[in-house]
């Protein structure tokens, strides 16, 4: 009987399922919504089946092979030990299931499994470093009290300079009539907005920010400066705890290089593999549950 090794990187935004067959062979490759299991353990496994049940159809695998399937979960949220055990007692039609963070799935795909730091700037954020088996972790303790650097604080932090534009407070930019663009330029759309807003809500805005900025949009500047810095401040404290080569990670930290001063960018270097590697590399290993 074959057996099918899953690798799932699960964030704020999106699911992403990857497939190999015992012999490494490539089955297939998707992507589904949410993920983070602190926004709720039901939403993020109905996106892990969706995503496996895509990738696996790609392979012509129907979801009767999913008892030969033996998956790893690099989820954000897993930090949160309540979250991870609400998440864990749910039922799974998978061989087995081995949970840890998405930032250790993303750390150990960067450095092929070797020791290594990363940071990780996504809708949230997360720096982390692997030393002799041990691990450091630095933020990542989910939007609006951590994550600084992530595309959901600068959504905010946007939001928050744009309600001061439209108060006269602060001057107007292309960037800021963007965002009331959005709203029907009503504030009251934006306040309504804001009850029910989720991390990706926020996330949302941050491809506008660099837009902006390249053409010097004054707002998108001092955003992006401001969150250069946050993500700096995580390279500095991974550099401390002895971390010399460190990886950038997700959709802001990517982008990100260029704002951060030059002693920091010396300690960046290109991830050998994705998040999703990461998580194969544990799937079927119960020791690499993060609980």
């Amino acid at each position: 009987m074959t057996l099918y090794y899953v690798g799932i990187d699960g964030g704020g935004t999106s699911c992403r399922a990857r497939i190999r067959d015992d012999q490494g062979n490539f089955i297939g490759e998707a992507k589904s919504g949410s993920a983070n299991i602190m926004l709720g353990a039901d939403i993020a496994m109905e996106s892990i089946l969706d995503s496996i049940t895509q990738a696996a159809q790609q392979g012509g695998l129907s979801q009767q092979y999913f008892s030969q399937m033996h998956v790893g979960l690099a989820l954000a949220g897993a930090e949160h030990q309540s979250s991870w055990k609400k998440f864990m007692a749910l039922s799974h039609p998978f061989a087995s299931l081995v949970l840890n963070t998405d930032a250790y799935g993303a750390c150990l795909g960067a450095h092929n499994g070797d020791d290594g730091a990363i940071m990780i700037a996504g809708t949230g954020s997360c720096g982390i470093y692997l030393q002799g088996g041990q691990q450091y972790v630095v933020g990542g303790r989910e939007f609006p009290i951590s994550d600084q650097g992530g595309g959901a604080v600068m959504g905010l932090r946007l939001i928050q300079q744009v309600l001061l534009t439209e108060d006269g407070i602060v001057e107007k930019t292309p960037l800021s009539e963007h965002v009331m663009a959005y709203f029907n330029h009503d504030v009251d759309q934006v306040v309504e907005w804001s009850k029910t807003a989720l991390p990706r809500d926020y996330g949302q805005f941050s491809p506008a920010i660099f837009q902006h900025a390249a053409h010097g949009d004054s707002l998108a500047v001092s955003m992006l400066k401001q969150t250069a810095a946050d993500i700096e401040m995580y390279l500095v404290a991974l550099n401390r705890k002895g971390a010399t080569r460190i990886c950038l990670m997700g959709s802001i930290a990517e982008r990100i290089k260029e704002w951060l001063s030059p002693p920091v960018q010396n300690l960046i270097v290109t991830p050998k593999f994705d998040a999703i590697e990461g998580a194969l590399m544990f799937a079927g290993q119960p020791a690499h549950n993060l609980y």
